[in-house]
């Protein structure tokens, strides 16, 4: 999926939502544990009730991980659902990969390659040849780690040069000597607020996958306000306050309408460039 794509498919659904699949064996409904694949049942429930209010997907790695072979089975089962069905739906295996070059080139294939998936988030930590591998891959993306949403992003991200540059600040800049705002995109918490408007400055066209809103506490409204572009220019990711709204059998539903609620209030965002 290109960018005008994307655009194309946030104006069609007037949604820039990205539902985060954090699927926690131990926190989805009891009544599904009976199924013969919990996890891919959840998950299916979820995609089937939110696919026409989001335009993403994003399965956070870990969570597969955390559950073996029958993890990774699930995580496979679920993005072929999502391409046979939905294939509008842009996913982003949201792994965090990044490290020396013939690892990452494996990496790279893994999702790319076997899995076919639209993106993957990559840790910039170790410099261009563990950046690169990724992108080689006509019409896929790599997502660069920025700034983040979580307490311990001060701890380096924000730290400053003798000349004043910010960590952060340095790997928009450098990073844009690797790719372009065709196939590269930033992760940029939506607790960082104004710090956006510094962001759009070095990256002022980039679309930036902003987690953080809800559970976390980011607010879409001031994400809006000082990182949209003429084209949105950002996926919001809802985790947590999408899918585990409710526990019962009518999690599903819940679901929808707790994605809709956020739907409606990204509608409301896009006027100001849609018209």
């Amino acid at each position: 999926m290109n960018k005008q794509q994307l655009f194309e498919n946030i104006k069609k659904k007037q949604s820039f939502l990205c539902v985060g699949l954090d699927t926690d064996i131990k926190k989805i409904p009891e009544h599904l544990l009976k199924e013969e694949d919990p996890i891919f049942a959840f998950n299916k429930a979820i995609i089937d009730a939110t696919q026409d209010l989001c335009i993403a997907y994003k399965p956070n790695l870990a969570f597969y991980e955390s559950m073996g072979v029958k993890g990774w089975m699930a995580f496979e089962k679920t993005v072929n659902y999502i391409k046979q069905n939905y294939p509008d739906q842009f996913i982003i295996a949201d792994a965090k990969r990044g490290d020396i070059g013939n690892t990452s080139a494996m990496y790279a294939r893994t999702f790319f390659e076997e899995l076919d998936i639209d993106s993957v988030t990559v840790a910039p930590y170790m410099g261009e040849d563990s950046v690169t591998p990724f992108l080689t891959y006509e019409g896929k993306w790599v997502i660069l780690l920025a700034l983040t949403s979580n307490k311990g992003s001060h701890d380096f991200q924000l730290t400053e040069d003798k000349d004043g540059e910010r960590l952060f600040e340095k790997v928009l800049r450098k990073s844009q000597e690797w790719a372009n705002d065709e196939n590269m995109m930033y992760v940029v918490g939506a607790t960082q607020g104004r710090m956006f408007e510094d962001i759009r400055k070095i990256v002022p066209h980039h679309f930036l996958l902003v987690p953080g809103v809800g559970a976390q506490g980011g607010s879409l409204e001031e994400v809006c306000k000082y990182g949209m572009t003429k084209e949105c220019g950002l996926i919001v990711n809802s985790s947590r306050g999408i899918i585990y709204v409710d526990k019962t059998e009518n999690f599903a539903a819940a679901s929808r309408k707790a994605a809709q609620e956020v739907q409606a209030q990204m509608a409301e965002q896009l006027k100001a460039i849609l018209g």
